[in-house]
């Protein structure tokens, strides 16, 4: 994919013409997956982890974009909390990215595949609920 493709989504306006980068659909992408109860975490880059260190949030870590003759194919790299239902995350990841797109930029996306690269362990679970048993 090169840094120059636009997705054209004018429909027909006399206005002028309406461009969205395909940055902009992982951006919103990766909010839509973030936002859904069991994702622990996005999978990112090298880089991508240097820069939050640094302060710098990238909302379009872990989702890539790719525009093709069928349509748009999104495939969304996440790591998931332990004991959720895998499945029902999975879907509910791909219905509120499908959903956020569909009201934010009126594009139908073709594929949403959701790829489960790891389980986040929750590390001191215990200890909270013995502070709210006391």
């Amino acid at each position: 994919m090169s840094d120059k493709q636009l997705l054209n989504v004018t429909d027909g306006s006399t206005l002028g013409n309406i461009e969205i980068a395909p940055e902009v659909i992982e951006v919103i992408a990766g909010i839509a997956v973030s936002e859904v109860a069991g994702v622990a975490s996005m999978r990112g880059n090298f880089a991508s982890g240097v820069a939050e260190r640094l302060g710098k949030k990238n909302h379009g870590k872990g989702v890539k974009v790719e525009l093709t003759e069928n349509g748009i194919l999104i495939d969304a790299y996440v790591v998931m909390d332990y004991g959720i239902s895998i499945p029902d995350t999975a879907q509910k990841i791909q219905d509120n990215t499908r959903q956020a797109l569909k009201n934010m930029t009126a594009l139908d996306i073709n594929e949403i595949n959701v790829h489960i690269v790891g389980v986040q362990m929750e590390s001191g679970k215990e200890e909270e609920v013995e502070a709210e048993e006391l």
